[in-house]
């Protein structure tokens, strides 16, 4: 396979990165694709997004919360890209109205709508990947693993699937995302509160707060366009977290990441610690997933791993990009690198691996990774963006007084024990060691039909 950097004499290959939060994700991202040949611009919200600190963007667009579809079609417009990369489950929504009111008003002709699908896939899997129980249904018709799952519509449904689930079961709400929008229940008298947290999170008084502390408008803009939040429930399983980060084109998977989860940010959290492995399980749910839908461009899949058996149950997808898809890691897993020659049809370029290290912590390093694991790690410092490195270590609007003020007040201590209870470290020797303590996770039922359940 060649080697070679891309040849930056040929016409660039113009990328449209949209990001509605404030993530670092979005702006390593932007680095592996400029490295990988690519011309970068993004959207994203102004102030204090990491990507106006970087050399590897070019363009910068405003994001605007109140109206996110109308400034992303000019963004669109200005920057005329070749394809667009969602980095946050926000925009893939804006991306799919977008899409649907181009094909209303222009039909198949509509240039916009024929990028966007283009860019992410046919306006037909829209919203399957928007629905959490509609991907694990097409998932497990696919013959993927899939955890015991039912679709919450009322009490009664809540009702029937205590009495049929045997505890512990998790509750997760569409468009919410960081683990923000998941409940774990370990007593039945749990649900009825589970579930009132659940409905808080898209009322107007969370809204204010995020427009006010985390300077977030598009809380606000999205109460302009109500919009159902279904509620999933899970049965779960003992066994660890892992992840996957893919590329696809046009149904076929391109390249991918798969990691087990070394240290995550709670029971739901991100992860900010992983290790790379591989596993035909969750290459095979991926090429399943991407040729059912016909996906383009960057998603991600959350899996656990079952105790005992070691098979990988996919519990949910994130239809954007997610890490470590920045991370060069050689052969088959430079995902930008990937992408390029599948856009451009020449050879694949990629990268030089930048650790051969399968201990990978994303940067900054999380407070809560320990010190022993930490110095195992791989840490993917952005070297050649010192600026983008000083904004991620003191992000906005972290570094504002009420945010600060605000959090000091309502964030409980951590507790004293040096790692989280849930996770698994295989440390030394490139992860030979493991903590005792796994996590609790969505467990399979396959074969049973019950109504609204898969």
């Amino acid at each position: 396979m060649d080697s070679a950097r891309p040849n930056h004499g040929d016409p660039p290959i113009r990328i449209l990165l949209t990001d509605t939060n404030r993530w670092a994700l979005s702006a390593r991202l932007a680095i592996g694709l400029s490295e990988s040949g690519f011309q970068v611009s993004i959207i994203c919200p102004a102030p204090g997004h990491p990507a106006q600190r970087m050399r590897a963007i070019g363009r910068v667009y405003r994001y605007r919360g109140l109206r996110p579809v109308e400034s992303l079609r000019r963004a669109i417009e200005a920057a005329n890209p070749d394809l667009i990369i969602p980095a946050c489950d926000r925009s893939v929504g804006h991306l799919h109205r977008l899409c649907a009111e181009e094909k209303s008003r222009s039909g198949e002709s509509s240039r916009i709508a024929a990028l966007i699908e283009r860019s992410i896939g046919p306006a037909t899997s829209h919203s399957i990947v928007a629905s959490r129980y509609e991907l694990l249904a097409a998932a497990r018709e696919e013959g993927v693993r899939i955890p015991r799952t039912c679709r919450i519509e009322s009490s009664d449904d809540l009702a029937r699937w205590s009495e049929q689930e045997p505890l512990p079961w998790v509750l997760k709400v569409d468009g919410s995302w960081g683990g923000g929008g998941v409940r774990i229940l370990r007593a039945a008298e749990q649900a009825a509160d589970a579930m009132a947290q659940l409905a808080h999170m898209f009322r107007a008084g969370r809204a204010v707060k995020r427009l006010i502390v985390n300077r977030d408008s598009f809380w606000l803009g999205s109460l302009r366009q109500p919009s159902q939040h279904s509620v999933i429930a899970q049965s779960c399983i003992k066994g660890r977290p892992a992840n996957c980060a893919v590329v696809a084109w046009q149904g076929r998977v391109l390249a991918m990441i798969a990691v087990d989860v070394a240290q995550s940010d709670g029971l739901t959290g991100p992860a900010c610690a992983v290790r790379i492995t591989d596993n035909a399980d969750m290459r095979s749910a991926a090429e399943k997933i991407a040729a059912r839908l016909q996906l383009s461009g960057f998603f991600g899949l959350d899996f656990m791993i079952e105790e005992g058996t070691e098979a990988a149950h996919l519990i949910e997808m994130n239809p954007r990009a997610t890490p470590p898809c920045h991370v060069a890691l050689g052969r088959g897993r430079d995902l930008p690198a990937a992408l390029r020659a599948a856009i451009s049809g020449d050879a694949v370029a990629e990268r030089p691996a930048v650790t051969t290290n399968s201990l990978i912590a994303y940067f900054p390093p999380a407070p809560i990774i320990p010190a022993e694991m930490l110095r195992e790690c791989f840490v993917d410092t952005p070297i050649d963006e010192p600026a983008l490195v000083k904004e991620l270590k003191d992000p906005f609007p972290n570094r504002t007084f009420l945010y600060r003020l605000l959090h000091r007040i309502t964030t409980p201590a951590r507790p004293a024990e040096p790692m989280r209870p849930n996770r698994v470290w295989t440390g030394t020797a490139g992860g030979a060691g493991r903590s005792e303590d796994e996590a609790v996770a969505p467990a399979p039922q396959l074969g049973e039909t019950r109504p609204r359940s898969i």
